[in-house]
């Protein structure tokens, strides 16, 4: 009889605990929220895609994160989103009170050679990504470039961001330069592609590589729509066709092996606009977060603002962004190796 009741009382207790524990972790996450600050640490300048979907995103995440706290946008720029990803990961407050955005290659860079990248990008908390990005090559009106395949034939200037090897506009051209034997000559130290598409304007360089699909329909839409920005090839995984007759890089790709490099390469674009936290920061406030980020995106307040902006939204919970990146960091040795040789100027 006592033994009963022991089994009882014991079988009413974990019933209790666990309907109480995901209550503690809300009450904890709405307790600490009300009564601090919320950053979103936006990794490149003001005038970028990523500026402008992280500034889109502070707008709404406070109205679905426990405890409705006030979120900050501020940008810190350096080394295409390296700077920032080299911050939350190593200086950053672990208490959930930050998250930060940076080029998807960031995630990446220390797997594919770059010292400079001081973290292990499995390690972040990853808070989920706000659109697969479909990169593209294109140049300015008076390039004397008509379509792609006259790079292999004509030296042409490309503007890239920072310097090294960080960042898409210096990694994807670098690549098809190594890969493929193109033309392109590229001239760095711009701070975004803000800053190049005014260099293409002046005519200081003429092209660029690795410029997302969302920045030219939104940003650069003026000067796509009146002809002064070209076209030339695309980056991502699978050709979009709503861009016609662009071609796509993986018409290049000559064996299995080059389609796996160029997905270790190009790829790595379906994590285009990421969001993570610093390393073990408290799991409640983690899945606040990412609860919060997907409520987000689903607000239809939110998505009609973005649809006004004309930015694409293909959202990715935190668990799937986070298993991404546990895959590439997985990739076979011999194609990481090729990736780290076709990414060094």
């Amino acid at each position: 009889m006592v033994s009963t009741l022991l089994r009882t009382l014991s079988f009413c207790c974990q019933i209790l605990i666990g309907t109480l524990v995901p209550a503690a972790a809300t009450d904890d996450a709405a307790s600490f929220y009300q009564s601090h600050a919320f950053r979103i640490v936006i990794g490149h300048e003001v005038g970028t895609g990523f500026d402008l979907y992280a500034r889109l995103l502070a707008r709404y995440l406070g109205n679905h994160l426990a405890g409705h706290p006030t979120v900050i946008p501020e940008n810190m720029v350096g080394a295409a989103g390296l700077v920032a990803a080299n911050w939350l990961y190593n200086a950053a407050p672990k208490d959930g009170s930050v998250i930060a955005t940076f080029a998807h290659t960031a995630a990446f860079d220390p797997l594919l050679g770059d010292s400079k990248g001081r973290y292990d990008g499995t390690q972040f908390t990853w808070i989920g990504n706000m659109d697969s990005v479909v990169g593209l090559c294109g140049v300015w009106q008076d390039s004397g470039i008509a379509r792609f395949d006259d790079l292999f034939s004509k030296q042409t200037l490309f503007g890239s961001a920072g310097s090294g090897t960080a960042g898409p506009l210096t990694q994807f051209p670098t690549a098809l330069r190594n890969l493929l034997g193109v033309k392109i000559k590229l001239i760095q130290g711009y701070r975004g592609s803000a800053d190049i598409r005014l260099a293409m304007a002046r005519g200081e360089v003429h092209g660029v590589c690795g410029i997302p699909l969302s920045t030219v329909k939104t940003e650069w839409r003026d000067d796509y729509d009146a002809g002064r920005f070209k076209l030339l090839l695309q980056l991502g995984h699978d050709k979009d066709p709503a861009l016609g007759d662009v071609p796509h890089v993986y018409q290049y790709a000559k064996t299995d092996d080059d389609r796996k490099l160029f997905d270790l390469i190009f790829g790595l674009q379906k994590i285009g606009r990421p969001f993570a936290a610093p390393p073990q920061i408290p799991k409640a406030r983690a899945e606040a977060l990412r609860n919060a980020f997907m409520a987000t995106l689903d607000d239809p307040k939110f998505k009609a603002e973005a649809a006004r902006l004309r930015i694409d939204l293909t959202p990715m919970n935190g668990e799937q962004v986070a298993e991404f990146v546990r895959q590439i960091y997985a990739a076979p040795p011999a194609i990481v190796a090729r990736a780290r040789r076709a990414v060094k100027p």
